[in-house]
């Protein structure tokens, strides 16, 4: 597998503990959170500038969707690996 991608697997998993202890330490509720991820989301849905293909908007967004779904789970208590999330992201899509 690529490093980059490794790299980014990393990252994604590290900002998922992020936004955990955020919502933990009571800075933003859940529904905060969500509302920002949507956000982020939206601007990247919306985002005709750069044209881009359906395969990298779908890229882009892949992180964002991760953490919703992390957050999700958390809400509920439950902890994933980075394969769970990605598979569930890829069902959704």
């Amino acid at each position: 597998m690529n490093t980059a991608n490794l790299q980014l697997k990393g990252l994604i998993m590290a900002m998922a503990s992020i936004c955990d202890a955020i919502v933990e330490k009571e800075l933003l509720t859940h529904q905060e959170l969500n509302a920002a991820l949507a956000k982020a989301r939206k601007a990247v849905e919306d985002d005709d500038d750069h044209e881009l293909s359906d395969a990298n908007r779908a890229a882009i967004l892949f992180p964002i969707r991760v953490l919703m779904l992390a957050d999700e789970a958390n809400k509920r208590g439950e902890r994933f690996t980075f394969s769970d999330y990605a598979k569930a992201v890829g069902k959704l899509t």
